[in-house]
């Protein structure tokens, strides 16, 4: 029998391995020339990205709440920063949105060292599973396109587990389809009240990954890194 700490790591997606920030700013800019919003009176591409990241996390808020649906979350997000340009189109909006989802799941940018540390954590048998509260399809093609879903036994999302993180049940629903017991596993992740405080929640250790947002008093990770590659000190 083993005697190392952890036998089952599980990571979080967006913010943690794949670079969410750049995939969106490269997305959006896509969408911006590709649906001409020069012309609908979208000023420029650098604008539109950051509206639209504005209100983004403000929907996601609401939505990791309850406050509003699935569908809602991806149609009013760039409803309201059309509106913010002063355009009133829900069909353009609702376009613009799917579109979005269409492209973004088909960039490619990882964290520096994301495929290294992977590679590492297989070599030393480590089974990594992911837990994200993006959506089922678009998070499968995410790690498929970036080409790390090989590393991955179960890819635990929110939309099929049906509860989102920081909710300390799809952290048993994540043990329960992973066979394991809690003090078997670590969890990797940037969000401190998401990741890490539902993590402890469920009796997991964690790996906090988020230097440009130090841990709080109320909430204390295992381990805290700057970098992906810092998880080789203690696994």
């Amino acid at each position: 029998m083993s005697t190392r700490r952890y036998e089952h790591i599980f990571f979080d997606l967006d913010h943690t391995l794949w670079d969410f920030e750049t995939n969106s700013k490269e997305s959006l800019k896509d969408i911006f020339f590709e649906m001409d919003l020069l012309s609908f009176g979208v000023t420029d591409s650098a604008s539109f990205i950051s509206v639209y990241h504005h209100h983004n996390e403000i929907f996601w808020d609401r939505f990791r709440k309850g406050y509003i649906t699935r569908d809602e979350l991806r149609w009013k997000r760039m409803w309201r920063t059309l509106l913010d340009f002063k355009i009133m189109d829900e069909s353009l909006a609702r376009k613009i949105s799917e579109r979005y989802l269409d492209i973004l799941p088909t960039k490619k940018n990882l964290f520096d060292d994301t495929v290294m540390i992977l590679e590492y954590l297989r070599e030393k048998n480590y089974v990594m599973h992911l837990i994200t509260n993006g959506f089922e399809k678009t998070q499968h093609l995410k790690i498929r396109n970036s080409g790390i879903d090989h590393f991955f036994t179960h890819v635990i999302t929110s939309e099929n587990a049906g509860i989102m993180k920081p909710h300390k049940a799809i952290f048993d629903f994540a043990l329960a389809k992973a066979g394991i017991l809690s003090h078997q596993s670590l969890m990797v992740g940037d969000t401190l009240d998401a990741d890490i405080s539902g993590a402890i929640s469920a009796g997991i250790d964690t790996a906090y990954f988020n230097p440009a947002v130090p841990a709080t008093a109320e909430i204390q990770p295992t381990y805290t890194i700057e970098n992906l590659a810092e998880l080789k000190k203690f696994l």
